[in-house]
């Protein structure tokens, strides 16, 4: 408003620059608030009258035109700024109690449990949103941590369905259930059920879960999901694969359908990652897959929550713009030293696979 005045008082009359003035309600009910539009409004009604009379405009109708447009867009500009603020309001609602809904389904993991020390990472692939179909947990247990890590075929609230349908199985069945492969078939049991009740026979969950023993030991339940990476403090890098390969949750019909627990050995200073697709997957300019094990060097940083960050951040720069698919990554290390271990645990007997 204050450029449209300069420019009118320097050009004159003649070149009927008043009706910008209108140009500020106009903006200002695009970005602030009701009240902030009117009070704008009338500074621009009383800078066209001071110009109008300035100019001798309103000896004829063009003043009182370009002070009836200035009125009409101020009167525009409120009624914008009165829908848009009510449309903010209820999209922070809707985001609020989405947010509280993402926190019960994906809640924050222990940063320590048991011998281990944990971080975890999620990056939706939908714009906004905090989580999608991956899934993650980890449970401590009486003798070590049992943890679960998913994707969920799709995306969007159906996918989130099936994850918060796998998460509570997990998480009941990971008290309950004194075997690895008990909880297993919890999990698939739960999924069955949630597919069935859909009619929706070709949706599936890959799924990895795992133990990990204060005894020294790991062991996985493989549903078709990515091998996890396990990561010696000599930085050699192993990737740990099923006896066979066996069908995703929701996929398994028989016996023969379910996966052999197998085992390596996790000790101190030890680092495992387990990740979805999302990450493994992932793509730079060239097609090329994003090269997981020869980035351990990331992982070097003492805290777990800060090397898992900086992975993260390298995928994000290696794909070279926003991530295709969610992306769920659950680093776990074993503490250094028995020292470390909380003595409430520390006389714990590791339970049977």
């Amino acid at each position: 408003m204050a450029v449209v005045a300069v420019a009118d008082v320097t050009a004159g009359p003649g070149v009927g620059l008043l009706p910008l003035v209108s140009l500020g309600p106009a903006f200002a009910g695009l970005a602030g608030s009701w009240r902030r539009t009117a009070a704008i409004g009338a500074v621009a009604m009383a800078l066209c009258c001071s110009l109008g009379l300035y100019d001798g405009l309103f000896e004829n109708r063009r003043g009182y035109t370009a002070l009836a447009a200035v009125a009409g867009v101020t009167v525009a500009g409120v009624a914008a700024a009165v829908v848009r603020g009510r449309q903010e309001r209820e999209l922070a609602s809707v985001r609020t109690i989405a947010e509280v809904a993402q926190r019960v389904l994906l809640r924050p993991v222990p940063r320590s449990a048991g011998h281990l020390r944990a971080a975890v990472s999620y990056t939706s692939a939908v714009a906004e949103a905090r989580i999608g179909g991956d899934l993650y947990e980890v449970v401590p247990v009486p003798g070590g941590v049992r943890v679960i890590i998913g994707d969920v075929q799709g995306k969007g609230l159906e996918a989130v369905e099936t994850a918060a349908t796998v998460l509570g199985a997990f998480r009941e069945a990971a008290h309950d259930e004194p075997r690895l492969t008990g909880v297993g078939a919890r999990v698939e049991r739960a999924v069955q059920r949630t597919l069935e009740g859909e009619g929706d026979g070709e949706k599936f969950v890959t799924a990895l879960l795992a133990e990990i023993t204060e005894a020294g030991g790991v062991v996985f339940l493989n549903y078709g999901h990515a091998p996890a990476m396990l990561v010696r403090p000599s930085h050699h890098v192993v990737f740990p694969e099923p006896p066979q390969h066996t069908p995703p949750l929701g996929l398994v019909w028989g016996a023969s359908d379910c996966p052999e627990p197998y085992s390596v050995d996790f000790g101190p200073g030890d680092q495992l990652l387990l990740y979805t697709d999302g990450v493994s997957e992932a793509r730079n300019a060239h097609g090329a897959f994003y090269p997981l094990g020869e980035r351990t060097g990331l992982l070097a940083d003492p805290d777990p929550q800060h090397a898992l960050d900086a992975l993260r951040e390298d995928v994000v720069a290696y794909v070279g713009g926003p991530l295709h698919d969610d992306a769920a990554m659950l680093l776990l290390r074993c503490r250094q030293s028995a020292d470390d271990v909380p003595e409430r645990l520390a006389n714990a007997s590791a339970p049977p696979v």
